[in-house]
C-alpha cells in the first residue's frame, strides 16, 4: 500500500541557482588543461637541463681526452744472455793406455807374482817362464860359436903364413888369394854363430815377463804350469794405465762446432752420486760419422786416486757458450693473441708496433728471444690489453731489471725515443 501524500505533506526540493551549474563546469575544465600543461613544461625543462649538463661534461672531457691520447708505457732495451747451454750425453770410460801382455818365448809358466787389481810399476816382474828348449838351443849355439871361433883363428894364421911365403916367392899369388878368401868365410861363420847366440839369449831373457808401463793389472789369464807358446795365441795379463782416463762420447752433429780442445766437461758416475769429476776435451775425430751423424770426442779426466774404472758408464756434461748470445727480454713483455706470441716495440714516431717473435729458453723472469727484436729496440713491458698496432704511446724507461740464470741485466739506456733524459 503506497503512502499517499497530501499537498501539504509533499517533500520539498532544494532550490538551485541557475548561474551555479555553468560556473562549476568552467572551473573543472580549467583544471583539466592546466595541470598537464604544467607537467609538460616541467619535463621539458628537465630534459633541457640534462642535455645541457651532458654537453657541458662532454666539453670538459674532450680536452682531457686530447691530452691523454698518448698512452704512457714503460720500455726496456733487450739484453744479451750470458747463460750457457748444457749438453749431457753418455760416455764410455776407458783407460789412458790398456794393453794385453803376451809371451815372447816358449815353455811353461813357472810362477806369477801379481794378480788382478795389483798396481805395478814400469819394469816390475809379473811372471817367470821355464824354457828348457831355449836353454838347450842356447848351449848348442854357444858351442857352434866356439867352433866358428877356432876355424876363424886357424884361417887367420894360415892366411898370414901364406903372405909371408909370398914375400920369398915360395908360393903363388893364387894360393895366397885362396887362403885370404877362406879367412873371410870363417869370419862370416863366426859372426853368424855369434848372432844366433845373441838371439837365443834374448829369447831366454823373455823368461821374465815385466810390466811395460805403470798401471793396474785388470786381467790374468794364465796359471802355473800352463804351456806358453811364442806369439799372441795366449794372453798372459792385461795392464791398464788409469792415472788419467779417456772418456769417449758421440756428440750430435748440431753441437760439433762447439767442441774445441780444452772445453771443460763434467763427469757423472752412478757409483758416485754426490761426486763430479772434471776433465777437458783432448781430441776430436775431426769428421762426422755418416752412420750416426755424430762427432767422436775424447775427454781426458784425471784419476789420481784410481776411483774411476775402465769400462764404466758415465754421463758427460758440457757447458756450451754461444759465439753470439741470444737476446733476453722480461717475461711480462709478451703479448698472447690470435697472431701468436708477440711483443710491442716503440718506433721512431712513438707508435707501438706489434712484432711476432721466436722464443728460446725460459729463465722465469726473463725469456730468450731468438728472432723478432734487435738490441736497440724499445720493448714495452706490461702492455695494456687495449694496445694495438700503431697506437701513439709515451715511452718511459723502466728501472733496471736483472735477469736470471746468468744472463745480463736488461739495462735501459739513458734516453728515451724522443731524446729526453730521465
Amino acid at each position: 500500500m503506497n503512502p499517499q501524500f497530501t499537498e501539504t505533506e509533499r517533500p520539498t526540493e532544494p532550490v538551485r541557482d541557475p548561474e551555479f551549474r555553468p560556473a562549476q563546469r568552467q572551473g573543472s575544465r580549467v583544471l583539466l588543461y592546466t595541470i598537464p600543461a604544467i607537467l609538460l613544461a616541467f619535463f621539458a625543462g628537465l630534459a633541457y637541463w640534462r642535455v645541457q649538463s651532458r654537453n657541458r661534461v662532454r666539453a670538459e672531457l674532450i680536452p682531457a681526452a686530447a691530452q691523454s691520447e698518448d698512452v704512457p708505457v714503460a720500455v726496456v732495451h733487450p739484453g744479451r744472455s750470458t747463460s750457457t747451454r748444457q749438453l749431457t750425453i753418455p760416455g764410455d770410460v776407458q783407460a789412458y793406455v790398456e794393453t794385453p801382455i803376451y809371451a815372447r818365448t816358449e815353455g811353461y809358466l813357472k810362477r806369477w807374482y801379481v794378480d788382478i787389481g795389483g798396481h805395478v810399476k814400469e819394469g816390475q816382474l809379473l811372471a817367470t817362464i821355464d824354457t828348457p828348449e831355449i836353454d838347450q838351443q842356447l848351449k848348442q849355439a854357444e858351442a857352434a860359436q866356439l867352433q866358428a871361433q877356432a876355424n876363424l883363428d886357424l884361417a887367420r894364421t894360415t892366411a898370414e903364413r901364406w903372405h909371408n911365403l909370398l914375400k920369398s916367392d915360395g908360393v903363388s899369388q893364387q894360393e895366397v888369394d885362396t887362403n885370404d878368401a877362406a879367412y873371410k868365410a870363417r869370419q862370416a861363420d863366426y859372426a853368424a854363430a855369434l848372432a844366433n847366440v845373441e838371439r837365443l839369449k834374448s829369447m831366454q831373457s823373455f823368461q821374465q815377463v815385466v810390466a811395460p808401463f805403470s798401471g793396474v793389472i785388470t786381467a790374468r789369464d794364465i796359471d802355473i804350469g800352463a804351456l806358453i807358446t811364442n806369439g799372441t795365441s795366449k794372453e798372459l795379463f792385461k795392464l791398464a794405465q788409469i792415472d788419467v782416463m779417456r772418456v769417449y762420447v758421440n756428440v750430435p752433429e748440431g753441437y760439433s762446432n762447439d767442441m774445441h780442445l780444452g772445453l771443460p766437461a763434467r763427469l757423472h758416475i752412478a757409483e758416485f752420486p754426490n761426486r763430479v769429476f772434471t776433465g777437458k776435451v783432448a781430441h776430436t775425430a775431426g769428421a762426422i760419422d755418416p752412420a750416426s751423424r755424430t762427432l767422436l770426442t775424447e775427454v781426458q779426466v784425471p784419476n789420481p786416486k784410481s776411483e774411476l774404472m775402465p769400462g764404466a758408464y758415465a754421463e758427460v756434461t758440457f757447458d756450451i757458450g754461444s759465439a753470439e748470445p741470444p737476446l733476453v727480454i722480461p717475461s711480462n713483455a709478451l703479448i698472447f693473441r690470435a697472431a701468436g706470441t708477440q711483443v710491442a716495440v716503440v718506433d721512431s714516431a712513438q707508435r707501438a708496433r706489434l712484432r711476432k717473435i721466436s722464443l728460446g729458453r725460459d729463465f722465469g723472469t726473463t725469456l730468450e728471444v731468438l728472432s723478432g727484436v734487435d738490441p736497440q729496440d724499445l720493448v714495452i713491458i706490461n702492455p695494456p690489453d687495449s694496445l694495438a698496432d700503431g697506437t701513439l704511446v709515451k715511452p718511459e724507461l723502466a728501472e733496471e731489471s736483472s735477469t736470471s740464470n746468468g744472463s745480463e741485466p736488461v739495462r735501459p739506456s739513458a734516453k728515451t725515443v724522443d731524446g729526453n733524459s730521465h
